[in-house]
């Protein structure tokens, strides 16, 4: 199930997807961007129109009846996956930017002191 959780890009809480929910979402992301090329060889157009005919029914509106948050970003998705980011910070608690963070980027916070770095340390 998703989770809700500050992503730094959206500078807002968000529902973040688990891995499953992410591998329902992905093929609809990757196939608006076909669906986007093709348009725009067939059409001629903007970007921007041809984004809105490719992903009118797909990544997004999956991911609305994932987590019953309204995106309206299409790029915003490609980053709102709970695995891309690392544990919570032991002081303010937000997610580190990535897996393999020495710091936390909102407080400074070195990684190693939250209690997941240090039980993954001694491994």
């Amino acid at each position: 199930m998703s989770k809700i959780v500050y992503c730094w890009r959206c500078q807002i809480d968000v529902p973040m997807l688990e891995e499953g929910e992410w591998d329902d979402v992905l093929p609809r992301l990757t196939r608006g961007i076909r669906d986007m090329q093709a348009y725009r060889q067939i059409n001629g157009g903007s970007i921007l129109e041809a984004k809105m005919h490719a992903y009118g029914d797909g990544a997004l509106e999956r991911y609305f009846k994932i987590t019953g948050f309204r995106e309206t970003n299409i790029n915003a998705l490609w980053h709102h996956r709970l695995s891309l980011y690392g544990p919570p910070c032991s002081s303010c608690g937000k997610l580190l930017r990535t897996p393999r963070a020495k710091f936390c980027a909102a407080c400074g916070t070195p990684a190693s002191a939250s209690p997941e770095a240090k039980n993954a340390g001694s491994s």
